[in-house]
């Protein structure tokens, strides 16, 4: 099974931090973001390549660092450039995705999860779902009320917790659950992945791609156990430091 790590994001909002430093190599409780992610999904077993892709700007940051974690974790990494210097010409989350796996031949189930998604369990959890289904999975997180819901989407789940509505941003949602940056695509979902791609939908928020691929194929669910946080302001990131810092 392969990961691929979605990193190309310029963080704007969190600038001046960002200027020289990607979001996911900032520190969270001592160390970077993205290995709280790791440190995380290195709990599932039979992953055997990391894909990190970022930006023209911050690859040489991500293959520095991967060159260091990848000796006391344990794990293949590949830095992945996709060529975009800025949020002008970005290709965004679903083509960077696409564009890992038509450059780096991606033949196998894979999962997906944002760089900056902070997780305070271990995941291997997620990974035997995902085994098991063999369909894709959707990670689920209760945010505990409807106003925060408003800022990632909406879902609603069949009784065998497939997802039978789904919309980006609601404006009058019904449900504090949301779908996140986690995601399980079996080897089957490619062609469809393609498909999304070629038929010229937007290549931005990964979770358009779950909304195009329910109607089409079952998507599970898998709700995420303990926090999970994810980092979008200085405020935000300053929260994460005073939680985690406790763990």
């Amino acid at each position: 099974m392969k990961v691929i790590i979605l990193a190309a994001g310029y963080a704007t909002r969190l600038y001046p931090l960002t200027l020289t430093q990607p979001k996911p190599l900032l520190p969270v409780a001592g160390k970077p973001m993205i290995e709280h992610v790791l440190d995380n999904l290195g709990a599932i077993s039979g992953l055997d390549r990391i894909y990190v892709v970022t930006n023209a700007k911050f690859a040489g940051h991500f293959q520095k660092w991967a060159d260091e974690y990848a000796v006391r974790a344990r794990l293949q990494f590949t830095v992945v450039n996709d060529g975009s210097t800025d949020d002008s010409n970005k290709l965004g989350a679903i083509g960077d995705i696409h564009y890992v796996i038509k450059t780096h031949h991606v033949d196998d189930d894979f999962i997906v999860v944002a760089g900056d998604n902070l997780f305070s369990e271990k995941l291997d959890g997620f990974g035997k779902f995902c085994r098991e289904k063999n369909a894709p999975v959707l990670a689920l997180y209760d945010v505990g009320n409807l106003e925060e819901i408003k800022k990632y989407n909406a879902i609603s789940l069949d009784g065998d917790g497939r997802i039978k509505f789904f919309e980006e941003k609601p404006k009058n949602p019904t449900s504090t659950l949301t779908g996140i940056a986690l995601y399980f695509y079996p080897k089957s979902t490619l062609p469809l992945i393609n498909q999304y791609i070629a038929e010229g939908n937007n290549p931005d928020q990964p979770g358009r791609l779950v909304q195009w691929l329910y109607p089409r194929t079952p998507v599970f669910t898998w709700r995420v156990p303990g926090i999970w946080y994810d980092i979008g302001s200085k405020e935000t990131l300053e929260e994460a430091n005073r939680i985690f810092a406790k763990r």
